[in-house]
C-alpha cells in the first residue's frame, strides 16, 4: 500500500481492452490484456495498478512520501501531540500515506539491519537485495547502521541492490543513499520487474532480500463457488458486448498458478472439504437449503515472486513486513482487498474491484500462515503432485512476529517513545507483522 492521489480516470474499456494500451511487463502477462478477450483477475489488477500509461501508480504525483527530517518523538508530550504533528506533516506534503520506514526513520531501518546482522554469516561478503525500495530510506538506514555497528570489513565488502520497477523512484533512491558518499560504491539500483525471471541470474552465495509493504500490492487471483459444495471456478474479467461495463466470467480451473496456490492451501478443486461422511451429507443438505456463494482471493503474484526469488537466490534469507489485516473492507471474499481512492481530499472505498478505473489503490492483507507455506513450497521447487512433501524436510527456518515484538527484539523502542510513554511504532501498528525466513544448512 502506498500514498494515494487523484487524477481523471478514463473508461474501463479504454484502460483494459484497447489495442493501444501497452501492458506492464508485456511478456509476463498470462492473458492478453490489450484485447477484447477476457483476462484473469490478476492481469486485470496488474494493469489497473501498474499500466505505464493508465495504471494507478503511473498517475500519482507523489509516489512515496518523504520526510524532510526525522520526527523527534522524545520531544512530543504524547499521542495527541504526535497526531497533531503528523497532521501537520501530511498537510505540508499533500501525501495520503507515509510508510512506517519513513515515519520512524532511521529507527525502523536500524531494527531491520540489526535482525540481518544477528543472523547473517558475516564471514562472507554481505549482500542485500531490496524489492520495491521506495525513496531509498530503508537502504540508507540499513547501510548507515552497518557502517556504524558492524566490523569495518563487513561494511567495506557489502553490496546493496535495489530492484525497482519505477524509474523515478530508482533515481530518488540514488539521491537518498548518495547522502553518504561512502555508500555509493556499494549501492546500485536495477530498474526492472522483480517477478520477471529474465532479470535474474543465479546467485549461489548467501544473501538477504527485504520486502517492505510489497506483498499488499501484488496481483491476486479470484476463485468462485456457487455454494458450499460446488466446484471452484476461475474468475475472469470480460467486457460486456457493446457496453463499457466489465463483468466476471467463471471458467473451470485450468490456470497452473491458481491450481498450485490451491494445492498449497490444501483447497480441493471440487469444493468439498475433507471430513466424515456424515459431515459431508449434512453440508450437502445445508448447501441446497441455504446456498451461500464462496469467493476466495489467492496471492498468485506473491507465489510467482517467491518462485522466481528461490530459483535465482537459492540461499537467500527473507525479511518481509506488511499488513496482516485491513479494516472496513467492502469487497467480498476471503483475503479480499481494500479498493480505495481519494477525491477532493477525502478517501472513499469501492464495493468491487471492477470499479477501479486507474484512480484507485488495490491492496490486500497478507495471510502470513499462507506466506510461510508458499515460502517452504517454493524453496524446494516441488512439482504439484509432490505437495505432501510440505510436511517434511523443510529447508527454511521461519518466524512471524508482530511489529511491536520485532522492534522490541531488534530495534530501539526508546527512540520512538514520547514523554508520557506512548509509542506509536509499538502501539499504532497492530495490524502489521514481520516475516523472517532463513535457509537451514542440514538438508541438501
Amino acid at each position: 500500500m502506498a500514498a494515494r492521489s487523484v487524477f481523471c480516470p478514463k473508461s474501463l474499456s479504454s484502460l483494459f481492452f484497447s489495442t493501444k494500451v501497452t501492458p506492464f511487463a508485456p511478456a509476463y502477462f498470462s492473458t492478453q490484456v490489450g484485447s477484447d478477450a477476457p483476462v484473469l483477475v490478476r492481469d486485470f489488477i496488474r494493469a489497473a495498478l501498474y499500466d505505464p500509461k493508465d495504471g494507478y501508480f503511473s498517475h500519482r504525483s507523489g509516489s512515496v512520501g518523504v520526510l524532510d527530517r526525522s520526527i523527534k518523538f522524545n520531544q512530543l508530550e504524547g499521542r495527541k501531540a504526535y497526531m497533531r504533528h503528523l497532521d501537520k506533516i501530511y498537510k505540508q506534503s499533500d501525501i495520503s500515506w507515509f510508510t512506517p520506514v519513513e515515519l520512524f526513520k532511521p529507527w525502523y531501518a536500524h531494527g531491520i539491519a540489526e535482525a540481518i546482522m544477528r543472523t547473517a554469516n558475516l564471514s562472507v561478503p554481505l549482500k542485500i537485495y531490496e524489492i520495491g525500495g521506495g525513496s531509498g530510506t530503508c537502504a540508507k538506514g540499513v547501510m548507515d547502521y552497518i557502517k556504524l555497528n558492524a566490523p569495518t570489513r563487513v561494511y567495506d565488502n557489502m553490496s546493496y541492490i535495489s530492484v525497482e520497477i519505477s524509474s523515478s523512484l530508482a533515481k530518488k533512491q540514488q539521491e537518498t543513499v548518495g547522502g553518504v558518499n561512502s555508500h555509493l560504491a556499494k549501492f546500485r539500483v536495477e530498474c526492472r520487474d522483480a517477478a520477471d525471471p529474465s532479470g535474474w541470474g543465479l546467485e549461489q552465495q548467501p544473501c538477504w532480500v527485504i520486502m517492505l509493504e510489497v506483498l499488499d500490492n501484488l496481483p491476486h487471483d479470484l476463485i468462485h463457488s456457487e455454494n458450499q459444495v460446488s466446484p471452484w471456478m476461475e474468475v475472469w474479467v470480460e467486457k460486456q458486448h457493446e457496453r463499457s461495463e466489465l463483468s466476471e466470467l467463471y471458467k473451470q480451473l485450468h490456470d497452473p498458478l491458481i491450481t498450485k496456490c490451491m494445492e498449497i492451501l490444501d483447497l480441493p478443486k471440487d469444493g468439498n472439504t475433507r471430513g466424515s461422511m456424515l459431515a459431508s451429507v449434512a453440508k450437502n443438505i445445508s448447501a441446497k437449503i441455504f446456498p451461500k456463494p464462496r469467493r476466495c482471493w489467492l496471492p498468485t503474484g506473491c507465489l510467482k515472486l517467491l518462485e522466481v526469488l528461490h530459483g535465482a537466490l537459492p540461499k537467500m534469507s527473507l525479511i518481509a513486513s506488511d499488513f496482516s489485516y485491513l479494516p472496513d473492507v467492502k469487497v467480498p471474499g476471503e483475503r479480499a482487498p481494500l479498493v480505495s481512492t481519494k477525491k477532493d481530499g477525502k478517501s472513499s472505498d469501492y464495493n468491487t474491484y471492477l470499479d477501479a478505473k486507474g484512480d484507485a489503490d488495490i491492496f490486500f492483507p497478507t495471510d502470513f500462515w499462507l506466506l510461510e507455506r508458499m515460502d517452504h513450497y517454493c524453496s524446494r521447487q516441488l512439482k504439484p503432485n509432490q505437495n505432501e512433501s510440505l510436511k517434511k524436510g523443510k529447508k527454511r527456518r521461519t518466524i512471524t512476529l508482530d511489529t511491536s515484538s520485532f522492534m522490541e527484539e531488534f530495534g530501539l523502542p526508546s527512540k520512538t517513545r514520547t514523554k508520557d510513554g506512548y509509542n506509536p511504532l509499538l502501539d499504532d501498528f497492530k495490524n502489521t507483522k514481520f516475516y523472517l525466513s532463513v535457509p537451514t544448512h542440514n538438508i541438501k
